[in-house]
Order: C-alpha cells, then sequence, then structure tokens
C-alpha cells in the first residue's frame, strides 16, 4: 500500500509529524489498567491490525497517555510486533504537586511502552494555573524532564489542555514547551490566541480528537450530513484543521482499522480544500444564522459570567454553545455528552450544568449576573430547555469509567 499521508515539521521540535497521528485512547481493551493476563488476545490481534494500516497508510506518529487504561501495556506488546523504522511515539503523564510522583508515572509510562526512547512527552492536562505552576517552578515536574532529557531517554516536551484559551497562551509564551496538544475544530475555533501565540514561538501545535471533540461526527446528523455534502463531516472537519498552516497534525482515534479511512479520504482531498471548504463553511454559517438569527450568533456570547463566578457554578458559556450547536446544526449526541459531564469532569470539564436551575438556583439568581448580557431575559428558559432536552444519567470522563 502506497504510504498517502504527508508531513509537517513539528515546529520547533524538526521532527517531521505525518498531519495524521494515531491516536491511543480508543484501542485498548478497557480503560481500567487491567493486569496481562485479562486482557484478550482478540484485543491485541485488533491492535495490531490497526497499527500495521496505519502504519502503511503513512501515520508513524502514535500518541497515547499514561491514564488511557490499558493503552501503554497494549502498545509496548504491540511495537515489537509490528515494525516502524518512522515511529514517532509520544506519551502524556499528568502533572503532581510532588514531583517524585510525576516521575513515579513517567517510569510506568516507560515501562509500559518498553521503548528506548519517548520521542514526545506531555505534561497531560495542564488545565488550572496550579498545573501550569507545579509544572514549571524550579524542582517542578519539567526539572524531572530535564533530567530525562539530558540521559537521553526523552526527546521533546510539551503540553495537552482543556484550559482557557488565556492559560494556554500563558503556558506557551513560558518558552518552556516545544509543542501543545489542544482543542480547536470548525465547531470550536476559541483557541485562536493560542494557535498564533504557538506559532509565533514555533511550538508545534497538534489537534485533540477532531472527530469526537469535534461534535462527535462518527455519528453526524442528517442535517449536518446534508450541510457538509459531498463530503462526510469527518473528512470536512479534518481538512478544515489541516488546511491552516498553523496546526501540524491531528489525531485520528481508531478502535478498528475501519476507523481511519475516512481521514485517508480527507488526505487524498487535501490539496483541494481551499475549493471545497468555502462552499461547506458558508452553508454552514447561513444555516446558524437562518436557525438562529444574526443577532443571536454576533452577540450571544456578550456580557456571560465565568462558571466560578455564577450561582451553583453553572458554565452558562459553553451551555449557550452548545445551545447554538443544537439548533444550527442539530448536533445532539455530542451535546448530552458534555452538558452530562459538567460537573463531573473535574478540571476537565469545569462548571457545572443547569440541572440546578429551579431547585439549589433561582431565575432570579442567574439574572443577577447576567446583567451584561443582551438576553438576560432568554437565557433562564434557554438552560431550562437544555435542562429537558439534555438531562438524564450524569457522566464521567472515559478515563474515569
Amino acid at each position: 500500500m502506497n504510504q498517502l499521508v504527508p508531513s509537517r515539521r513539528f515546529g520547533r521540535t524538526e521532527l517531521q509529524v505525518p498531519v495524521l497521528s494515531l491516536g491511543g485512547m480508543r484501542f485498548q481493551q478497557s480503560w481500567n489498567d487491567l493486569p496481562s493476563n485479562e486482557i484478550p488476545t482478540s484485543s491485541q490481534l485488533n491492535l495490531e491490525k490497526i497499527l500495521k494500516d496505519a502504519s502503511s497508510y503513512g501515520l508513524h506518529h502514535i500518541e497515547t497517555a499514561r491514564h488511557y487504561g490499558t493503552s501503554e501495556r497494549q502498545l509496548g506488546w504491540a511495537l515489537k510486533s509490528v515494525f516502524d523504522p518512522k515511529r514517532i511515539i509520544q506519551t502524556k503523564v499528568p502533572p503532581r504537586s510532588n514531583p517524585c510522583e510525576f516521575e513515579k508515572e513517567l517510569e510506568i509510562s516507560f515501562k509500559r511502552l518498553n521503548c528506548k526512547k519517548i520521542d514526545l512527552l506531555a505534561i497531560h492536562g495542564l488545565n488550572l494555573l496550579e498545573h501550569l505552576e507545579q509544572t514549571v517552578c524550579p524542582g517542578g515536574c519539567l526539572d524531572v524532564v530535564r533530567k530525562w532529557q539530558s540521559k537521553g531517554l526523552v526527546g521533546h516536551v510539551g503540553f495537552s489542555t482543556h484550559a482557557s484559551s488565556d492559560l494556554i497562551v500563558q503556558a506557551i509564551e513560558t518558552n518552556q514547551f516545544d509543542y501543545v496538544n489542544l482543542h480547536w475544530y470548525f465547531i470550536f475555533q476559541d483557541n485562536e490566541p493560542a494557535l498564533d501565540a504557538a506559532q509565533k514561538l514555533d511550538l508545534g501545535v497538534f489537534i485533540i480528537s477532531p472527530t469526537d471533540k469535534g461534535g462527535h461526527l462518527h455519528s453526524p446528523s442528517f442535517k449536518l450530513r446534508n450541510l457538509c455534502k459531498p463530503l462526510h463531516p469527518i473528512i470536512f472537519n479534518d481538512l478544515f484543521c489541516l488546511s491552516d498552516k498553523r496546526v501540524h497534525t491531528i489525531s485520528v482515534g481508531a478502535s478498528t482499522p475501519q476507523d481511519l479511512l475516512l481521514h485517508i479520504e480527507a488526505i487524498k482531498l487535501l490539496n483541494q480544500a481551499n475549493e471545497l471548504l468555502p462552499i461547506i463553511c458558508e452553508r454552514l454559517i447561513d444555516a446558524s444564522y437562518q436557525s438562529l438569527g444574526k443577532e443571536w450568533i454576533d452577540t450571544w456570547r456578550v456580557g456571560l459570567p465565568p462558571w466560578d463566578k455564577t450561582p451553583g457554578q453553572i458554565n452558562i458559556p459553553v451551555l449557550l454553545w452548545l445551545y447554538t450547536l443544537l439548533q444550527s446544526w442539530e448536533i445532539e449526541g455530542f451535546a448530552k455528552a458534555r452538558y452530562r459531564l459538567l460537573g463531573n469532569g473535574s478540571h476537565w470539564f469545569p462548571g457545572a450544568n443547569a440541572d440546578c436551575l429551579d431547585n439549589e438556583v433561582t431565575e432570579q439568581d442567574i439574572k443577577n449576573v447576567l446583567t451584561n448580557s443582551p438576553w438576560i431575559d432568554a437565557i433562564p428558559d434557554l438552560l431550562r430547555q437544555l435542562k429537558h432536552q439534555l438531562g438524564g444519567e450524569t457522566s464521567k470522563r472515559l478515563s474515569e469509567i
């Protein structure tokens, strides 16, 4: 099979990284860190087939994390069976207030992956200011990484994040990192300032989970499918991300070899992105205006309080974003999943959903913090609508299941 996936220079790392990277979140047997004897042969053979197909297409970069269940363990086994001389290994380890604990986690990752060197190591989940401080302070997690780098065991260091754009920019501007894993898709472009900051300091940019976090594009609504024609929404979103030269690679999460195929189709169309994207983008934006009106689209973000300044810690900005996705493109599965994570996803998905409205929190409580919003009178009913449409059994992050 011809290798189809081109590479881009991954910022200051100088690595040539394929524009599609194989994500390790979905190919593992379990989100629990099972012992070796509880991982069935069928699961391992499936992973090996994914690796073989990925390598044949040119996906030489594999990224995983310490707390992706059995992912590191299974990947370490598979690397022996599926040889790829161009392979680039990335794993991610969360920051710790005690750098000795961080180093113990890193040692486990290194042992599980069974490799001579971790090419790219990310501080995983740099989501709060305290995480940044734990990482860059004297004697902190980065000092541990520098020690491992001096021994030739770690190549380049970056960070992954669900933080606000302001905090991501702050982390980038420490100039201590070589790359960043962040969220940026058609449905979520808030991290534009972070992309600019990364480009300015020549950091590699890795887009996290464009298919799942980009709107559950593996199961798109009928409306979204029609608006993205002639492309599948996955192909459209891949092209949207990769047509921006500030982006170097996007993650492709695969639980089966077939999950790679639409992303490969996107690569075949990459040279036509400038012709295909404007028409679809305009159609999607028009649909949003038709569903909600230009005034809402242009002003819904104005005057919204942060979740930690809102009664019940209701995350109004995120909830109104979900409302906009629902009304514009009927992205209900994603909206439902994200709604139910709020209040249950710790610092990964901060703030709460609207379930406490009309119970612990009154409408007047909400209006008291919306005095600068042009939609002060409409927002309480919109929150009730979301509570009715999206509420239900709470969700947890996958790594906590």
